[in-house]
């Protein structure tokens, strides 16, 4: 099927040359008797624009099934010519122009346009929108690009007793045909396409109101008994207090809906007023405080959207970062200051710079402010360069430039472009008038050049012990040489009393391949050197020998959790470089560990012990090592305080890591309920995990699953259910997997992508040691039948984890077709560089 894909080129031509005044949009999504429509929906569009040059042609978008007719400026298009890829011909354009659109577009079981969804526990049917980058072409004609902003007037006729949300709040609802309804939205503000929503169905409701503004939130009718609805107010009405009082402009529209929607792609998205969010985000069983903390980020990331965003919008999606980064900056500012997770700026070190740095050194590695040449290049430039990497130079910037003149800029760049659009240029004039500073080497030297530099503090110790010379190093990979300007601290820790402390601190700019640190000489020696400490600028850092010695025994005894953060991400950046065995950053988690307090901190060590166990530790030591991670699990698990998100953690890691007869009796206790632990709840989602656990190694099977599968008959069950048959460790059920994946057009998006989650596993890799040459041969076939995020998902999930050179001569000679899409050859690229860093990193394992 052919893929509308929008050019730069194209879309600054079209935006040359229309202006777009309005849209009114009728949709049904009935089956004409009152029901809910199956396969497609009726879309009535009037768009009514403007033409710079009349007599021009242009092509409105539009992704349909049939095209009943099309009228511009009341006289009939000849429609046969139709193609989904080059949308509909408009020719001879007036000055004014009124074109109308009849047609017949399909719900989605993808997550891209309207999707269709039927829970199953109760058959009941939910639509939701989701059009980032450019998909709203597939529920109404549009100029389906973000500098093309209009109102929309929205008209839905659904099923009587539907819930039916769009962007604003003031409707009037009138009785259809058939015991249906039809609700009348009044108008937007102008907006981008992108950004208009339609949710539909039998939607829990609890509304609210702050400040003026009515509040709602809405889930699946089978969720709602697990909503907490109190907790979500309060993160939103502590953000809305937050961004009124920074950005001095008063929330743009008139309504704020929060949708918590079925099989969602995303983790939200910012539609105007009428944010979406995954609905994993509604708990239904014991989750930990890091989990609360992660869904209070993504709340405060879309609320800040409605000013960054949607208020004012970027031109095109060269600009998609600043949205991205700017939101998640501010949103971990607003959690650290207004909420009560005050140590965000801790996780932010320990997940997003922690994925920033990993995206950042692959081969697809590009400029914070990157060249889209075209939707397809957007679509997979969702990434941690776009979200964190630009977050952490934001929050350089903030340092470089002053967080009051900071915000004096957004504020002014807000009054002056509000509901238009914009590039870079125009925030970097705003933040340069109002700090005084002149920000076009720091946007040369930070946005447009890609990779990142490493800093190492490099020192001397007199017969004192004392420093007799101390220098940070900066250095930068071949392929980008780049050398930046670093605003940093060097902090100095100490053992005493209160553990190890910081004793000294010093600031100054690093800059250039060695900068002296004259006034530590002198200074007596510590036993932690910290270079970037308090977290300021953006490099990975490296430990001296004496530090890491001080880390192997001393990580817990430092107080404060920021410093612990970067310590345990130093070391993590020098495991996966190949400068620390995987084997000691194993044992160092496994040592220190027990002292963490900070729970998202510990959830993603966990997590980087199983990764460098899979990846990065020589295959003959890998089996000792997840011995060493399941004893561990199982004795922290029954020491761990009953009810504390540790135990919890602990249960999901043996879980994980479980290989051994004892690892496996334990789980086993704990499904069928023979083994209790005080405090650990056995809920629906533990339960998937413990079978899980017990599938991979072979110790449960089909008639397990298929009993989990009717105790939980929902539809996160059928996600989970689907994971635990693809990790069932015989040939025949990875060939079934495999088949499903590539072949099977009616799984939906969610179950497609928890199905391909499960295919590997580390216990299992003789198993599937023979998809490594399927992969290859498959992949292309996949991609060009399912665009989207199905085929984006199966290209990362199912890239081969065999860590052998022949998996990288297969990339090798797949990637040296010359037909190979872009985004495609991005994604294998990408997965190349993992199994190549992996066999690196096992060579200094084995060494070891």
């Amino acid at each position: 099927m052919a893929v509308p894909n929008l050019t730069r080129d194209d879309a600054a031509a079209r935006a040359a040359l229309l202006a777009v005044s309005s849209y009114d949009l009728f949709l049904d999504v009935t089956d004409g008797q009152g029901h809910p429509g199956e396969e497609t929906f009726r879309s009535l569009t009037t768009i009514t624009f403007s033409a710079r040059t009349p007599g021009a042609e242009t092509f409105v978008d539009l992704v349909a099934e049939r095209v009943r007719s099309a009228t511009l400026n009341g006289v009939e298009l000849d429609v046969s010519g139709y193609t989904e890829e080059g949308g509909l011909v408009l020719p001879g354009l007036a000055e004014e122009n009124e074109l109308v659109v009849d047609a017949d577009c399909r719900y989605s079981r993808t997550g891209e346009g309207l999707h269709r969804f039927v829970d199953p526990e109760d058959e009941q049917v939910y639509l939701y929108t989701h059009f980032e980058p450019a998909e709203a072409k597939r529920m109404f004609a549009c100029f389906d690009q973000p500098d093309l902003k209009a109102t929309f007037t929205v008209h839905v006729t659904a099923p009587f007793d539907w819930q039916v949300v769009s962007n604003t709040g003031d409707r009037t609802i009138e009785a259809g045909e058939a015991g249906s309804q039809l609700v009348h939205f009044t108008p937007t503000k102008r907006i981008s396409t992108y950004l208009v929503a339609l949710v539909a169905g039998p939607y829990a409701r609890v509304t609210d109101l702050h400040d003026g503004i009515p509040l709602g939130i809405y889930c699946r009718a089978s969720l709602a008994q697990h909503l907490d609805p109190d907790e979500i107010f309060a993160v939103t009405k502590a953000g809305f207090d937050f961004y009124h009082r920074v950005f001095d402009y008063p929330y743009p529209f008139d309504k704020y809906d929060q949708l918590f929607v079925p099989e969602f792609n995303a983790g939200a998205m910012e539609n105007a007023g009428a944010v979406t969010f995954l609905e994993d985000y509604v708990f239904r069983s014991k989750t930990s405080r890091a989990r609360y903390e992660r869904r209070a980020e993504t709340i405060l990331h879309e609320l800040a959207h409605m000013w960054f965003g949607d208020l004012v919008t970027m031109r095109w999606w060269d600009d998609l970062w600043l949205n991205e980064s700017f939101a998640t900056y501010i949103s971990t500012l607003c959690q650290s200051e207004a909420t009560e997770y005050t140590t965000a700026w801790t996780t932010f070190a320990n997940t997003e710079k922690s994925w920033a740095y990993a995206q950042d050194q692959l081969p697809s590695t590009h400029p914070i402010a990157a060249d889209m040449v075209d939707v397809a290049a957007v679509e997979v430039n969702f990434d941690g360069i776009t979200y964190a990497k630009g977050a952490s130079v934001l929050k350089q910037l903030v340092a470089y430039v002053g967080r009051d003149e900071f915000l004096a800029g957004v504020r002014r760049y807000f009054r002056k472009h509000e509901y238009g659009n914009t590039t870079l240029d125009d925030l970097l004039s705003e933040l340069s008038e109002a700090s005084g500073r002149d920000l076009s080497d720091w946007s040369a030297q930070w946005l447009q050049t890609s990779q990142v530099n490493t800093l190492r503090p490099v020192y001397q110790l007199d017969s004192d012990g004392r420093y007799s010379s101390f220098a940070i190093e900066q250095t930068a990979v071949p392929a980008h040489p780049v050398l930046r300007r670093h605003r940093l601290a060097v902090g100095l820790y100490s053992s005493g009393p209160d553990g190890l402390t910081r004793s000294h601190r010093v600031e100054l700019d690093v800059d250039g391949a060695r900068t002296e640190v004259e006034e530590l000489i002198g200074h007596p020696a510590a036993d932690l050197v910290l270079v970037n400490d308090d977290d300021l600028t953006y490099a990975k850092l490296r430990l001296d020998e004496r530090s890491l010695a001080t880390l192997r025994s001393q990580i817990g005894a430092i107080p404060e959790s920021l410093p612990r953060a970067l310590c345990w991400s130093a070391a993590w950046d020098m495991t996966r470089d190949g400068e620390l065995p995987a084997r000691e950053w194993v044992q160092l988690v496994l040592a220190g560990v027990d002292a963490e307090s900070e729970i998202s901190v510990v959830q993603s060590l966990l997590a980087r012990v199983q990764s460098a166990l899979s990846a990065y530790a020589d295959p003959a030591w890998a089996p000792t090592g997840w011995e060493l991670l399941g004893d561990k699990a199982l004795a922290a698990l029954h020491s761990a305080e009953p009810g504390s998100d540790a135990q919890l953690q602990w249960s999901r890691t043996l879980a994980a890591a479980a290989r051994s007869d004892e690892h496996v009796a334990e789980l086993r206790g704990l499904l069928d309920g023979s083994r209790q632990l005080e405090g650990l709840a056995v809920d629906a989602d533990a339960r998937w995990a413990f079978l899980h656990g017990l599938v991979a190694v072979g110790a449960a099977g089909d008639a397990e699953i298929d009993a989990e599968s009717q105790r939980d008959a929902t539809a996160t069950g059928a996600r989970r259910a689907a994971t635990a048959r693809a990790l069932r460790p015989t040939a025949g059920s990875k060939a079934e997997t495999w088949e499903r994946a590539f072949t099977d057009e009616s799984i939906p998006n969610a179950v497609h992508e928890a199905m391909v989650a499960g295919f590997w596993h580390p216990a299992q890799q003789e198993l599937t040691a023979p998809y490594v040459e399927r992969y290859f041969a498959d992949i292309r076939g996949l991609w060009d039948r399912r665009p989207g995020e199905i085929a984006k998902n199966a290209v990362e999930y199912l890239f081969p984890k065999v860590i052998e050179e022949r998996t990288l001569a297969e990339a090798d000679a797949f990637l040296a077709g010359e037909d190979v899409p872009a985004p495609l050859r991005r994604l294998v690229s990408e997965g190349r560089d993992g199994v190549a860093r992996a066999l690196w990193a096992r060579k200094r394992d084995a060494a070891a």
